[in-house]
C-alpha cells in the first residue's frame, strides 16, 4: 500500500513537472508576440496623436491613456484569473489589447480623435497583460524556481520588444500602401501580435496551471484537521505582500521618472534624434536581457540580496545621470544602463517576495491589485518628472531618484524575518 502511494506521488511530481515545463513554454512564445504589440505602438502613439491633433501640446496624452488602461485591465485580468484562471485572463486581456490597437488604425483613417482616445485605452489591457503573463510561469514553480520563471518569460519578451520598434519603417511603408497613415501602421503590428499571443494563450495553455494549484491546495486542505485550516489562512503574508508591492512601485517609479525625461535632456543639449534613440535603446536592451541571469541569482542568494543590488544600482544610475554632462553619451549610457538593470533587479525580486507570500485563493487577485499600482507609479513617475524638472533641473531629477532608491533597503530588511517564518510555516 505504501509503495502505491509514493508510486503514485512520484507519477503526480512527474506530470507537474511536465505541465510548468509547457506553461513557461507556452506563455514564453506568447510573450514575443506580446511583447512586440507593446513595443511597436508605444513608439508612434505620440507622433501619431501630435499629427492628429495639429499640435504637439497634447502629445503625452497616449502614454498617459494607455496607463490608465493598464492599470484598470490590470485589476480585472487579476479577478478573472483568481476566478476562472489564467487562461481566460491573459487571453480576454490580449484580445482586448488587439481590439484597441485596431481601434487607434481605424481612428486615424476616419480622423477621429475619439474613437483615438477610447482606443488607446483599450490598447492598455495589452500592457498590463503583458506584464502579467510573467505571474502564470510561477504557478507550478516550487521555491527555488520562481525567480528563474520570471525570467525566463521576460526574456522572451525581450524578443518581441526589440523587434516591434525595428518594425516601425517596415509597418508605416505597409500601411502607406493599402491607404492607411504611415504613423498608423505600426498599431496594425501592436494589434495582430497581441490578438496572436492571446490565442497562443487559449489554445495552447491547457490544462491552466493556476487551477491545477488551486485544486491541489482545496484538495490538502480537505485533509487536514480544523486547526491546520485555521493557519493555513494565515499563510498569506501580510507584510511579504506589502514589501514586495513596495519594491516594485518603487523601482517602476524611480525608473519611469528618469527614463522620461532623459530624452527631453538631451534634445537640449543638442542631441539627435538617433543618439536619443541609441540611448533609450541600450536602457530597454538593459531592462530586459540581465533576466538571463537575475532570476538564477534570485534563487541562488536569495530575495533579499537582489533587492539590495537592485537600491544600490539605481543609485548609481540617479548620481551618474545627475553629474554627466549633456553632451555626454558614454555617461548617458551607462546611467541609463544602470537604471534598466536596477529595474530589472527590483520587478524580478519582489515579484518573487509577492508570489513567496500569497496562497492560490488569493493569489491571482492579489497580483492584479499590485499591478494597478504599479501602472499607477510609472504614470506618476512620469507626470512628476516634468514638473521636477521645469522647476528644478533633470540633475536634481535624477539625484533625488538615485537616493530614493536606497529606501529599498530597509524595506527588504524588514522582511526578512517575516520570509523566514513564512517559509517555515509552510515547510518550504
Amino acid at each position: 500500500m505504501l509503495n502505491e502511494k509514493i508510486e503514485t506521488l512520484d507519477q503526480r511530481n512527474s506530470n507537474l513537472k511536465q505541465i510548468y515545463k509547457r506553461t513557461l513554454l507556452v506563455v514564453s512564445i506568447s510573450q514575443i508576440f506580446g511583447g512586440a504589440g507593446l513595443a511597436a505602438g508605444i513608439t508612434v502613439g505620440a507622433l501619431l496623436a501630435q499629427q492628429m491633433m495639429g499640435t504637439d501640446a497634447f502629445s503625452g496624452l497616449p502614454a498617459a491613456l494607455f496607463t490608465i488602461g493598464s492599470a484598470a485591465a490590470a485589476f480585472i485580468v487579476g479577478r478573472l484569473s483568481q476566478r476562472y484562471g489564467r487562461r481566460t485572463g491573459l487571453t480576454i486581456g490580449f484580445l482586448a489589447g488587439g481590439l484597441g490597437a485596431l481601434g487607434v488604425v481605424i481612428s486615424a483613417i476616419t480622423n477621429s480623435l475619439l474613437l483615438l482616445f477610447v482606443s488607446l485605452f483599450i490598447y492598455g489591457a495589452g500592457t498590463a497583460t503583458n506584464l502579467q503573463a510573467r505571474y502564470a510561469g510561477t504557478d507550478l514553480a516550487n521555491q527555488n524556481q520562481r525567480a528563474t520563471a520570471i525570467s525566463i518569460i521576460l526574456v522572451s519578451t525581450t524578443v518581441g520588444a526589440f523587434a516591434g520598434p525595428n518594425l516601425v519603417g517596415v509597418m508605416g511603408g505597409f500601411a502607406s500602401s493599402i491607404g492607411v497613415p504611415a504613423l498608423a501602421g505600426p498599431f496594425i503590428l501592436s494589434g495582430t501580435a497581441f490578438i496572436i499571443a492571446g490565442l497562443i494563450i487559449f489554445l495552447m495553455l491547457r490544462p491552466d496551471p493556476f487551477l491545477i494549484v488551486k485544486m491541489l491546495e482545496s484538495s490538502k486542505n480537505k485533509q487536514i484537521n480544523k486547526v491546520s485550516i485555521t493557519n493555513s489562512k494565515q499563510f498569506n503574508d501580510k507584510r511579504g505582500i506589502v514589501i514586495g508591492a513596495a519594491v516594485m512601485i518603487l523601482t517602476q517609479l524611480v525608473m519611469i521618472a528618469i527614463m522620461t525625461m532623459t530624452p527631453v535632456h538631451m534634445k537640449h543639449h543638442g542631441h539627435g534624434l538617433s543618439e536619443i534613440g541609441l540611448v533609450i535603446g541600450v536602457h530597454i536592451g538593459s531592462m530586459y536581457l540581465p533576466s538571463l541571469v537575475t532570476g538564477v541569482l534570485c534563487d541562488k542568494i536569495g530575495r533579499t540580496a537582489m533587492v539590495i543590488a537592485s537600491g544600490i544600482t539605481l543609485l548609481f544610475a540617479g548620481v551618474i545621470a545627475a553629474i554627466a554632462p549633456g553632451d555626454s553619451m558614454f555617461l548617458l549610457i551607462i546611467a541609463l544602463s544602470l537604471l534598466g538593470v536596477g529595474w530589472n533587479f527590483g520587478l524580478i525580486s519582489g515579484t518573487t517576495i509577492l508570489v513567496d507570500s500569497t496562497e492560490s485563493s488569493t493569489r491571482a487577485q492579489t497580483q492584479g491589485t499590485i499591478d494597478v499600482l504599479i501602472a499607477l507609479a510609472g504614470a506618476t513617475g512620469g507626470a512628476m518628472s516634468g514638473m521636477i524638472v521645469a522647476y528644478s533641473s533633470y540633475a536634481a531629477l535624477s539625484f533625488a531618484g538615485g537616493v530614493l532608491s536606497l529606501m529599498l533597503i530597509p524595506v527588504v530588511v524588514y522582511f526578512r524575518g517575516s520570509s523566514k517564518k513564512i517559509i517555515k510555516q509552510r515547510g518550504l
